[in-house]
C-alpha cells in the first residue's frame, strides 16, 4: 500500500457518525467504511438503520445500529454507551444530526429555538463529553463536528440554526483548547447547501434555490460526498496538524 494511501487509511478504527440513516451522515458512514473503519451508525429511522447496517457489511466492516434520540437530553449518552458496549472503543466521533426550523426573526418561536439548540448544539456536546474520556485515555481521537455556512455568516430566516451552528464552531475550538495536549483532533465542517433530503426541502424549488445557487461561485449545490470526503480527511492521520478549524466546504460563497 502506497503511503498516501495509508496516511487516509482507517483500518482498525471505529466512528460513531449520528443522522447516519439519510444525507451527509449516510454517505459519511459509507466512505469512513470504504476506508477501514467500522461504523457505530446512529439515528431514528429503524429502516433507515437497518439499511445502512446492510451497506457497511457489505463493504466488509462491522456495524451497529443504534436508535437514539439526539433531541433528547439522554439520548447522547446512550449512543455513546451502545458504542462503546459494541467495539470496546470509538476512535472518531461525527456529529451530523441536525434539524433546520428555517423562519424569519419576527416569526421564530421559542419552542422550534430550543428544539434546534438540543439537537444542533446540546446533542454533540453531550456526546464528545461521553467519548472523550475514553479517547484522552488512549493519547488520540478524532471529533468532526457538521456545522454550516450558516454558523459563519448570516443567512436570511436562519435566526436559530445560524446560531445553533456558530455555537458550534466555537464548541469545536473550545474542544480543541482542551483536548489538543490529548492528541484528539477537533474540527467543524461547514458546507454551503447539500442537496440532502433536508436540503432538497429548503432550496430544491427554482425559485428559492436559484438566487442562492447565483450566490456561489460554483453556481452549484453541494453533494453529500464532497463532505464525506472532507469529512474522511479529519477522520484520518493526513490531518493530525489541523485542529480547532472551521472547513468550509461552499463553492466560494464566503469569498465574496
Amino acid at each position: 500500500m502506497a503511503d498516501w494511501i495509508k496516511r487516509f487509511a482507517l483500518d482498525g478504527k471505529t466512528a460513531l457518525v449520528t443522522g447516519a440513516t439519510k444525507g451527509i451522515g449516510l454517505e459519511t458512514c459509507k466512505v469512513l467504511a470504504d476506508a477501514g473503519a467500522d461504523i457505530a451508525a446512529v439515528g431514528r429511522d429503524q429502516q433507515g438503520l437497518r439499511e445502512i447496517k446492510a451497506a457497511v457489511e457489505a463493504k466488509g466492516r462491522r456495524c451497529v445500529a443504534i436508535a437514539a434520540d439526539m433531541a433528547t437530553a439522554d439520548g447522547p449518552a446512550q449512543a455513546a454507551k451502545e458504542a462503546l458496549a459494541a467495539f470496546g472503543t470509538v476512535d472518531i466521533l461525527v456529529n451530523n444530526a441536525a434539524i433546520a426550523l428555517i423562519a424569519p426573526l419576527l416569526e421564530a418561536t421559542a419552542a422550534d429555538w430550543d428544539a434546534t439548540m438540543a439537537v444542533n448544539l446540546r446533542a454533540p456536546f453531550l456526546l464528545a463529553q461521553a467519548l472523550a474520556p475514553a479517547m484522552i485515555k488512549k493519547g488520540a481521537g478524532k471529533i468532526i463536528n457538521v456545522s454550516s455556512q450558516a454558523g459563519v455568516i448570516g443567512q436570511d430566516s436562519h435566526a436559530a440554526y445560524g446560531a445553533s451552528k456558530g455555537g458550534l464552531n466555537t464548541l469545536t475550538k473550545v474542544m480543541c483548547v482542551e483536548w489538543a495536549k490529548h492528541n484528539i483532533q477537533v474540527n467543524s465542517v461547514c458546507p454551503t447547501v447539500i442537496l440532502t433530503p433536508m436540503g432538497e426541502e429548503h432550496w430544491g424549488k427554482p425559485e428559492r434555490g436559484d438566487p442562492m445557487k447565483a450566490k456561489i461561485p460554483a453556481g452549484r449545490f453541494g453533494k453529500p460526498v464532497e463532505v464525506a470526503d472532507m469529512i474522511l480527511y479529519l477522520a484520518s492521520s493526513a490531518s493530525n496538524l489541523v485542529n480547532g478549524q472551521d472547513m468550509l466546504i461552499d463553492g466560494g460563497y464566503t469569498a465574496i
